[in-house]
């Protein structure tokens, strides 16, 4: 495989410059107005109320998400008030005191221990000693797959063995099928465990996808799949009609949401990084303008410690790109039209 630095190029270096483009064009918003991992109308009010040490909107959101097994967005808001109890956390502390054993409360306790142990040289060992926090939070709500996602990224760091990962993913299946958080924890295991080996990580992607309905948002796990294999370095070759048919299940998917809506926001933040590599600069633009104002730290932190500065340079890039391939001075080069495709060479 090309090297991953030397295909990251065309998106520039990270900066922290002030940055000029400030005019809406093709259709996007202007730099100005697109905003980072921006809270919904029912988790930014909870995150306002924890930086003031309240818990209780935090505690009605989650317990809401759990009685309605409404478990994508369960499992999002526990990430994102995870996240912000790592540096902002009494208001978890004072749940966590007022009701010990809630089902919300341990599932965030948990999150965030995972949490601070991954960032640590002592990753493993320090996991280990997480485990009795996940099972609480698991046996709190029997019903909630949320538990069995963050089991299976206990997992990972831990480097469990396959059997002990299997009984993890039967349980978690149990419980909800078709759950995109367990999905995508699922391979990023096996992507760890199988290092190099991403055909079996597409496989494994595949198979998912196929199963599942035309509006799940695991139709989108074989782009996972193919971004892992494009940020990696390593490994044989992926052929380029499985990175095709994986950037095609994804757009299909995200032409069924709603343009500049935060739900899928996620989803199509990779899936342009993807189409980008795979030089399908229109159909990047499309994301981009899919996207609307809602940038997502995730896959840009991967390139940058600026993940808003290095979007806007990819949307740049990528409109650049799109308006010089529609070129008519360019009808008749071969990767005209569609952006292009990938060639057996690149990889």
């Amino acid at each position: 495989m090309v090297d991953t630095m030397a295909l990251l190029l065309p998106f520039g270096r990270a900066s922290r410059t002030p940055r000029t483009v400030e005019h809406p064009a093709g259709g996007l918003p202007a730099d100005a107005e697109v905003l980072l991992d921006a809270p919904d109308d029912h988790l930014g009010p909870a995150l306002v109320a924890a930086g003031r040490g309240a818990y209780e909107p935090a505690a009605e959101l989650l317990a809401a998400t759990r009685l309605g097994a409404r478990w994508e967005h369960r499992d999002g808001y526990v990430l994102r008030l995870a996240a912000f109890a790592r540096s902002r956390s009494e208001w978890l502390w004072a749940w966590c005191a007022a009701a010990p054993h809630d089902p919300d409360a341990l599932l965030v306790k948990a999150q965030l221990a995972v949490d601070h142990a991954w960032r640590s040289p002592a990753r493993a060992e320090l996991l280990r000693g997480v485990s009795p926090l996940i099972t609480a939070a698991a046996r709190a709500d029997d019903r909630d797959p949320v538990p069995w996602r963050i089991a299976l990224d206990h997992a990972r760091g831990s480097r469990a063995g396959h059997t002990y990962f299997g009984e993890l993913w039967e349980a978690a299946l149990r419980r909800a099928p078709l759950h995109y958080g367990c999905h995508v924890a699922a391979l990023r295991y096996l992507a760890s465990s199988w290092h190099g080996s991403h055909r079996e990580c597409f496989d494994f992607a595949d198979r998912a996808a196929q199963d599942a309905p035309a509006d799940s948002l695991v139709q989108a796990l074989p782009t996972r799949a193919a971004f892992a294999y494009l940020t990696d370095g390593c490994g044989p070759g992926v052929p380029p009609e499985r990175l095709e048919a994986a950037a095609d299940r994804a757009v299909a998917l995200s032409a069924r949401f709603p343009a500049a809506d935060l739900w899928p926001a996620g989803m199509r933040n990779k899936l342009t990084y993807v189409l980008a590599r795979l030089d399908r600069w229109e159909d990047a633009l499309e994301q981009l303008r899919l996207i609307g104002p809602y940038a997502t730290s995730f896959p840009w932190s991967r390139f940058s410690d600026d993940p808003l500065g290095r979007f806007l340079e990819v949307r740049d890039e990528i409109r650049a790109q799109a308006a010089a391939t529609a070129s008519p001075a360019r009808a008749g080069d071969p990767r005209s039209g569609r952006g292009g495709r990938v060639h057996s060479g690149d990889h």
